[in-house]
């Protein structure tokens, strides 16, 4: 009995024993776990990741400053561009008023010209009627065929008076080389000096500008 008792006493101190080195293990571990947590650095991870997030987006506003400064010169290229557009279309709307203008000029005076030439061909057939009227003696001007004579010559007249032509007045006037053409001088102290005496032939003015000059006697 005593033998058994003394078993009993080994085991239960075995187990005490176990189960204290049991409790010094959990506690070394929980020590070295602790140890190890308190050494580990709690923000080191957290400024890296700072780091890498600040860099990230220094990246980006570098590649949108980029993107801005391209999309500017782009926009003043587009600008310069537009600039350069409105100018050429300028100056040749300048070139082509100055272009109508000029051919307006042009085709005025090309017309003038074509008039001048058409009436100095009919002057001298106004001459050829004036001649034949002058003939006519007084006993006969109230003829038919001198009277149609005389309509026509009228109506003459009034055609190119209408186109812009007129006589140039000449007799009685003071002599002027720009409207009359001198081929005679006569001493007349009834005329006054530089005084055209006689016309012998009409000079004619179209729009003010000459086209036959008067030919006439001046009285010195």
């Amino acid at each position: 009995m005593e033998d058994m008792q003394e078993a009993q006493e080994l085991r239960e101190e075995q187990q005490e024993e176990s189960a204290a080195e049991g409790c010094r293990e959990e506690t070394t571990e929980e020590t070295v776990e602790t140890t190890e947590t308190l050494n580990e650095e709690p923000g080191e991870e957290e400024p890296q990741e700072a780091e890498e997030a600040q860099a990230e987006e220094e990246e980006k506003e570098a590649e949108s400053g980029k993107s801005f400064f391209k999309k500017k010169k782009k926009e003043d290229k587009k600008d310069l561009r537009i600039a350069e557009l409105e100018d050429r279309v300028k100056r040749q709307l300048a070139e082509f008023e100055n272009f109508r203008n000029r051919t307006e000029k042009e085709k005025s005076h090309m017309y003038e010209v074509g008039a001048k030439e058409v009436i100095e061909k009919i002057l001298p057939v106004v001459d050829n009627f004036e001649r034949g009227l002058a003939a006519v003696p007084e006993d006969k001007k109230t003829d038919p065929f001198a009277e149609g004579m005389d309509k026509i010559y009228k109506q003459l007249m009034t055609t190119l008076a209408d186109l812009g032509v007129k006589p140039i007045e000449a007799v009685g006037q003071e002599f002027d080389p720009n409207f009359h053409n001198a081929v005679m001088h006569v001493e007349d102290e009834e005329v006054g000096e530089n005084t055209v005496a006689e016309e012998f032939q009409k000079g004619y003015l179209y729009h003010e500008s000459v086209i036959r000059h008067s030919m006439v006697k001046v009285a010195n």
